[in-house]
């Protein structure tokens, strides 16, 4: 990375720890230990920047839907946390490789291209690596109350990508490995939601300009046919982002949203992933049934964006569930594969468990 590029993504991340919190000041961390949280999500961004199976075109790496995308957006809530002053070494690398790859958007191989991985892996590729840019440099710049040229030029490039006909019109197409929850036939519904975040997180009312009304129309449309019909992990997702983006679901969609949260609370305060979906591991062994970190973070954050009170049993159960249930020694807390037996000490059998740190730091730092 140049001087000045390092220099340019450290000012800039500076800016995102602001931008990823709905109001400033400090953050509540009794009971849980932030520096842990931080210390387990650096390491394990450390990890996948040198992972060869993450490498890519141009001495980049791939971002991915369970490490480095959940922590990319929950670091900097730490970093506010922590009082820390700068972004970590691990901050700054995966935001300049970011950066690397959206400057170089023309010239930059994909993800997946078809000529090594099959059709359609080049359009998935573009489309979810689209979207990502897109929600992290926004991210970045909310606090300035105004978009960057990088963050118009994602943006641009991420609703030249939005499908115009067939079943996920008003969405993107996404990376289908039939791996669960994030990368399968089921997850442009995730990707769309990822998407109204980039929108809704965007400074200078941008969700207001003139300019993409027609592509917000299409993305309504697409919750509006789609949210009924898909699990309750991915209607979680646009729980979450509703609030950011007017008349992204009806009230009577949200709803039934929460209503269906309720009731698959567990009796700890807890959610489990297993049961937001019907899921089955191809190794044919049992998912598991107990409330994680994951399905626990997810609920509590997606409730809370959505207006139910901090104080409504439910909440104050899920978020004292995350309290007691991080592991003080790793700094984590754990989820498991829904796609089969992992050994959870193992770096592959660790990626839900770096979603639900994140997501579980996204709900214990949350202020409206």
């Amino acid at each position: 990375m140049t001087l000045f590029l390092r220099a340019a993504v450290v000012s800039g991340l500076v800016t995102l720890a602001i931008g990823t919190s709905l109001a400033v000041g400090p953050t509540d961390t009794a009971g849980w230990d932030a520096k842990a949280a931080a210390n387990y999500l650096d390491a394990r961004a450390e990890w996948w920047a040198t992972w060869p199976n993450a490498a890519r075109d141009q001495g980049t790496y791939c971002m991915s839907c369970h490490t480095t995308l959940p922590y990319a957006i929950a670091r900097p809530a730490l970093r506010v946390a922590l009082g820390e002053r700068e972004p970590s070494a691990a901050e700054a690398k995966i935001f300049g490789n970011l950066l690397t790859r959206a400057r170089n958007w023309r010239d930059i191989e994909p993800w997946y291209p078809d000529q090594t991985r099959g059709i359609p892996k080049t359009s998935e590729s573009r489309a979810i690596e689209s979207v990502m840019n897109a929600l992290l440099i926004v991210r970045r710049d909310a606090s300035t109350g105004q978009l960057s040229e990088d963050a118009r030029t994602a943006l641009d490039v991420m609703w030249k990508l939005q499908m115009k006909t067939g079943p996920n019109s008003g969405a993107w197409t996404w990376l289908n490995f039939n791996y669960e929850p994030w990368e399968s036939p089921n997850s442009p519904y995730f990707g769309a939601s990822l998407a109204a975040l980039a929108v809704g997180s965007a400074p200078g009312a941008y969700a207001s300009a003139p300019e993409i009304q027609q592509n917000l129309k299409a993305l309504r449309g697409y919750f509006n046919r789609e949210h009924g019909k898909v699990a309750l992990h991915n209607q979680l997702m646009g729980l979450w982002v509703s609030g950011r983006v007017p008349d992204l679901l009806t009230e009577q969609q949200r709803q039934s949203t929460i209503d269906a949260a309720f009731a698959l609370q567990q009796s700890d305060g807890g959610w489990s992933t297993s049961s937001l979906g019907s899921y089955k591991r191809v190794d044919d062994t049992p998912n598991d049934t107990r409330s994680d970190g994951y399905a626990s973070a997810l609920a509590t954050l997606a409730l809370l964006e959505a207006g139910v009170a901090g104080t409504d049993p439910h909440v104050v159960k899920g978020l004292d569930w995350l309290r007691r249930n991080q592991d003080r020694t790793t700094g984590r807390w754990t989820a498991t594969s829904l796609n089969k037996q992992r050994d959870p000490e193992s770096d592959t059998g660790k990626f839900m468990s770096d979603a639900a740190t994140a997501y579980a730091v996204l709900a214990l730092t949350y202020q409206r």
